[in-house]
């Protein structure tokens, strides 16, 4: 039999499971996968994400607090098993990658080695390697059998807002490839263009674990060495369809179709994505008769300016009523409400005066291309439509009957109640003063500043462990990572809080500059207040359209 994994909640809906090593991780998830095909969990599970020494079991929406116990004894069990439901025959392959060494790090990791730029180079070069696991982003391949002193390279202090597309980097332990550009806190060494990561191609993810990589060195630009490589031009022609539409005249500052988000993509490094502010785009939905989850399109700051292609409704959802400018042909409505429009309008959604993000439904949904499962679009992997852009015609569904009226809610609060993580508590500092919202504010996170330049301990690093939304983390700089929908599958900085449920719709209205104070509060409190936010969301709307009093 196995040692029993440790095991531990993550947030108010997820487990992580603590096991010797990453063998031991991958036996856990197959064991809780083949669980979870043949019904046997004792909860609807979303999740089962495999890191370096530990699974991460994402459980359904709302889960209970005894429920939460009953999955945590499940999980142990699993870890005690003494079968291995490793697939028979499986062989690694083995994938030698070219790489020019021009990384921006190749000389500063030099300089901690003591030695020079060839011999870090002749180091990699040399080095067997092996994926241990995938994740962080799509394709993204933890590499083990780094030689001990690339071996022994930290994280950077402070995480780059963009790591250039196909950099070959080192940390913690690691080697890997970064498949796009994306955030990471690795040390650049060099740039290749092969293609780790195809959505169109099952199985998708070019390596898996137990291939052998290999890295050589080339001389100059490398050439492309597949589909989707990572120099590949990303610019897409304007979406075309048939029928009824949406036909995009501004796209707005940052606008994308997103629904409730992937389930189950995690493994392959594919963030949920979905709606920051899942309660708008839920509201939103429900007023046009959609169900709240549908694809609608989600603003930020500034929203796009489109014409109607066939008579409907639309309604535009942000943080509060009013916060958002409307018009109608360049007439105001009022958003927060169901509006109806004629083949050939124009809707304008402008400025968001309060909070960051808002929502506009359109009976029937969105029927945007579904890949994973969603239409939604994320700015980490780049899946999806990604930013709508002028030209698109959007395709709508078939519309449902619309609803009548939008209950008030109690107005807008930047206050985030939180539980502990798996690696701290949030009254070690972040509970202590509020904390200022940085520019670096987007899908993937938010970066905070304490008041006066307060900074949390930097906590010890971590191995490499599956994230979920609304984790706090705490690189060695000080300064807290919230991270949003399109945060990536796995990361390596401390968790000292999570963001319960029933406040993720707070977290994605967050602005730059915005004041936040974080609050700790118990699992079981979570769980109670996930389940009274969701019952306020559903019964917040009401009657038909057009109003009819009394019903």
């Amino acid at each position: 039999m196995s040692d029993p994994a440790e095991v531990v909640p993550f947030g108010d809906r997820a487990l992580l499971a603590r096991t010797a090593d990453v063998a031991a991780a991958h036996a856990l998830a197959r064991r809780l996968d083949r669980d979870v095909d043949a019904h046997r969990a004792p909860a609807p599970v979303d999740e089962v994400v495999v890191g370096f020494a530990s699974v991460l079991v994402v459980l359904g929406p709302g889960p209970a607090p005894e429920v939460l116990a009953a999955c945590a004894a499940w999980v142990v069990a699993a870890a005690g098993a003494s079968d291995d439901p490793r697939p028979p025959g499986s062989v690694g392959r083995t994938h030698v990658l070219p790489v020019v060494f021009d990384g921006a790090d190749l000389a500063g990791v030099a300089s901690m080695l003591g030695t020079s730029a060839e011999e870090v180079v002749g180091l990699l070069v040399d080095a067997d390697l092996e994926v241990a696991f995938v994740g962080f982003a799509p394709g993204f391949p933890y590499l083990t059998g780094l030689p001990a002193p690339l071996a022994s390279l930290p994280r950077r202090a402070t995480p780059r807002t963009s790591v250039p597309a196909g950099s070959v980097a080192v940390a913690a332990g690691f080697a890997s490839v970064y498949p796009r550009s994306t955030p990471g806190g690795w040390h650049l060494l060099g740039r290749t263009t092969a293609s780790l990561f195809d959505p169109d191609v099952p199985p998708h993810s070019r390596v898996a674990p137990g291939d052998r990589v290999r890295f050589t060195g080339i001389e100059g630009a490398p050439a492309p060495t597949g589909p989707g490589h990572p120099q590949a031009d990303d610019r897409r022609a304007p979406l075309e369809c048939d029928g009824p539409h949406l036909a995009i005249l501004r796209a707005g500052l940052a606008t994308t179709v997103q629904d409730a988000g992937r389930v189950g993509c995690a493994p392959l490094g594919v963030p949920a994505a979905g709606a920051a502010d899942p309660r708008a785009l839920a509201l939103a939905n429900l007023l046009v008769g959609n169900a709240a989850g549908a694809a609608s399109l989600e603003c930020t700051a500034q929203g796009p300016s489109f014409v109607v292609a066939g008579d409907g409704h639309v309604a535009v959802v942000g943080v509060e009523p009013g916060a958002v400018e409307v018009t109608v042909d360049g007439h105001p409505v009022a958003d927060s409400t169901v509006v109806p429009v004629a083949d050939g309008q124009v809707v304008d959604v402008g400025r968001i005066r309060a909070g960051l993000r808002a929502y506009v439904a359109v009976a029937g949904g969105l029927a945007t291309p579904v890949l994973f499962g969603s239409r939604s679009s994320d700015t980490l992997a780049g899946l999806g439509t990604g930013p709508v852009v002028t030209g698109d015609r959007l395709a709508r569904g078939e519309p449902g009957r619309a609803r009548g009226r939008l209950e008030p809610d109690t107005g807008r609060t930047t206050v985030l109640r939180v539980v502990p993580g798996p690696h701290g508590s949030p009254a070690d500092g972040l509970a202590d003063s509020p904390w200022s919202v940085g520019a670096e504010a987007d899908r993937i996170g938010v970066r905070l500043d304490g008041a006066a330049g307060a900074r949390l301990a930097g906590g010890d690093p971590q191995d490499s462990t599956p994230m979920v939304t609304g984790a706090v983390q705490v690189p060695p700089d000080g300064r807290p990572i919230v991270l949003l929908p399109d945060h990536a599958t796995v990361g390596g900085y401390p968790v000292v809080a999570c963001v319960v449920t029933a406040d993720l719709p707070v977290l994605g209205q967050l602005a730059p500059g915005d004041t936040v104070t974080f609050v700790e509060v118990d699992v079981t409190t979570a769980a109670r207040l996930a389940v009274a936010a969701a019952g306020r969301t559903a019964a917040r709307v009401s009657g038909w359209y057009p109003s009819v009093p009394g019903l």
